[in-house]
């Protein structure tokens, strides 16, 4: 385990020297910097695994201390690593997905002004997420819950020469950062209820000091879920996750594949006993919402052309499919479908910059057509990496997770949630096929140049190799971990009667969306379609579900204009006019008095003697 520092300390390293030197190195000696740090902390996140995995037994812990980050009062939190079967799950994603993602960045990038600067961001967003990961306490977790926050802001806004790039940097930065401060809350009560904010210790008292469904702990796992929902992008705070494609393509895999995507999943199935305790919270703060999220997401992916914003809310799509199973009590379930997610989403991602290069950085997905022939290896890779992400069965890594987790949520009695996923299913199906066949068949709409390169081609064949049943395979070790499902244990005993049932209905809906999708954009050329969106109805809808479902639109009538409302009334600084009221009445008097002077001896001894006057009859009334 003296290895596991150097994890994320390579890549930290890599971040330094391109950021110190990025001006004076060459984009050769900027990618090997790059590229090669990731490749050492692969190579040491293997071989802590295989450590671990050949002298550890299921369910062991490794403490790796190092020092004491702070001492304020009895507030002592360690900067130490905590590694287990859950983190070397994680950190084998990480720094493996993440390897190949920096890899076919290299050559995707080549010739781009801010070489040096892009690996740099990049190098220290995989060492900000290996630090969230591997914290052996929350609050170093949420140092690197920050890291990737501002690197995800760096990287969204890499060409922010064009200002809606800048503004959908700003986007992300501020909707996670609600997220983070509902996390930030969670902390705080955490820590007044336990006295520290070791993971560990948090997770093993806390069903000794709490009975189920005590307020204060379902106040706290409502603040983690509002943290999650943050980095996840699920219903309210995912608008920004589709905006996040400004960045490059390659960011765009390491958001959705590798990183900062999948830290909200993690954090709820790192802090499980404390959900376990609020089952309330679990099902419709996590489960419901996650369910909530894969339709709404689908419908979004069903009309949009831009090639990159389709993925995005695919991505949207299955982080809700992670936290059904969550609600469900799917542990093992849900990072494993996060694990599936990461080879084909990585897989999809890359195939798409690959795409965009070839056909002169076009994305409108209508603008392209008949590329199957041009790059035939990136079209393997979508049909591959598109029957994962529909979940084809049998032969497709996202078959094994996605229906696994359809059966939990069917085999716990949670009829509706797994009705929302089969939908979910349903509409996966229509929107794959329907950018498979609109990007790779039909007639070329943009002349498109083949594509070369050992750093083009190793990247997609890896993870298309992973993202079939091959990848299935690799079966995370999270026993003694996580708890084990419902559906898992009627599976050992012998008593999964409708597994069967569950999975031919789930696979009948992604059936039916294949084949729906075939009959409009094969058969019916997409006219019926084109006539159904010139209806009043049908412009309405698609409007309606290009534009998120309007949810940016209501975001901006409760939230921003208000707020520049606000910013309208206190621009003049009314707060500051109001205390100008005393001098105002001081000059006013003194105005009034002065009016008084003028010069006339008889008018002073008319006015003397009203004052005397005066002053008698108080004088008077008083005695009286």
């Amino acid at each position: 385990m003296n290895l596991l520092p150097l994890t994320f300390i390579f890549p930290l390293i890599g971040f330094l020297i391109l950021a110190f030197m990025r001006d004076k190195l060459s984009e050769q000696v900027a990618a090997i910097v790059g590229v090669g740090s990731m490749l050492l902390s692969s190579l040491c996140t293997l071989f802590v695994s295989y450590t671990f995995l050949t002298t550890q037994p299921a369910g062991t812990v490794v403490e790796v201390p190092m020092w004491t980050w702070m001492q304020v009062g009895d507030f002592a939190p360690s900067f130490g690593l905590s590694f287990d079967g859950l983190a070397l799950t994680m950190i084998g994603v990480v720094t493996g997905v993440g390897f190949l993602i920096h890899l076919f960045a290299a050559w995707y990038m080549r010739g781009e002004d801010g070489f040096g600067r892009f690996f740099s961001y990049m190098n220290l967003f995989v060492a900000s997420m290996l630090l969230l990961v591997l914290g052996d306490n929350l609050l170093l977790l949420y140092l690197g819950w920050e890291g990737v926050g501002i690197c995800s802001y760096l990287l969204i806004g890499f060409y922010f020469q064009d200002r809606a790039n800048g503004r959908a940097a700003i986007k992300a930065f501020t909707i996670t950062r609600i997220g983070d401060v509902f996390l930030a809350f969670g902390l705080f009560l955490l820590f007044r209820e336990f006295g520290t904010l070791n993971i560990q210790e948090i997770i093993t008292r806390a069903p000794q000091i709490f009975d189920m469904n005590n307020p204060t702990m379902i106040l706290t796992t409502m603040m983690l879920v509002g943290g999650a929902m943050g980095k996840s992008a699920q219903l309210p705070l995912h608008s920004w996750l589709a905006d996040a494609m400004a960045g490059p393509t390659p960011v765009s895999a390491l958001i959705h594949a590798a990183t900062m995507v999948t830290a909200g999943v993690y954090l709820i199935a790192r802090m499980h006993p404390l959900f376990l305790l609020t089952p309330g919270v679990l099902l419709y703060w996590v489960g419901a919402v996650g369910a909530l999220t894969l339709v709404v997401a689908g419908l979004c992916a069903l009309v949009q052309t831009d090639i990159k914003r389709i993925l995005a809310y695919s991505t949207m799509s299955q982080i809700g499919y992670m936290f059904l199973a969550l609600g469900v009590g799917a542990w093992q379930g849900a990072i494993f479908h996060l694990m599936t997610h990461a080879f084909f989403k990585a897989l999809l991602f890359l195939s798409s910059g690959a795409v965009i290069l070839a056909v002169h950085h076009e994305q409108n997905i209508f603008k392209m057509g008949g590329l199957r022939k041009k790059i035939p290896l990136v079209f393997w890779c979508y049909i591959v990496g598109g029957g994962a992400l529909a979940a084809i069965p049998w032969v497709t890594v996202g078959f094994y997770s996605k229906e696994a987790i359809l059966w939990e949520a069917y085999a716990t009695g949670h009829q509706f949630l797994f009705y929302m996923g089969v939908f979910g299913a349903f509409l996966t199906a229509i929107y794959t096929f329907r950018m498979i066949w609109i990007i790779f068949f039909g007639e070329e709409k943009t002349h498109a140049h083949k594509l070369s390169g050992v750093s083009y081609w190793l990247p997609l064949s890896v993870l298309l190799v992973l993202s079939t049943a091959v990848g299935a395979f690799i079966t995370p070790p999270l026993q003694g971990v996580l708890p084990e499902s419902v559906g898992h244990l009627l599976e050992v005993a012998n008593q999964a009667h409708d597994k069967h049932t569950a999975e031919f209905i789930a696979m009948g809906a992604m059936l039916a969306g294949l084949i729906i999708a075939a009959l409009l954009y094969v058969v019916d050329k997409g006219r019926m379609l084109t006539s159904f969106k010139q209806t009043r109805i049908g412009s309405a809808l698609y409007h309606w579900c290009y534009n998120g479902l309007g949810f940016d639109a209501l975001y901006d009538i409760v939230f921003v204009k208000p707020f520049l409302l606000i910013g309208r009334l206190f621009k003049a600084d009314p707060i500051d006019k109001m205390w100008n009221i005393l001098p105002m009445l001081v000059s006013a008097g003194n105005k009034a008095l002065s009016a008084t002077q003028t010069g006339s001896l008889r008018g002073y001894a008319t006015s003397f003697g009203l004052g005397v006057a005066v002053l008698l009859v108080l004088v008077i009334m008083t005695v009286v």
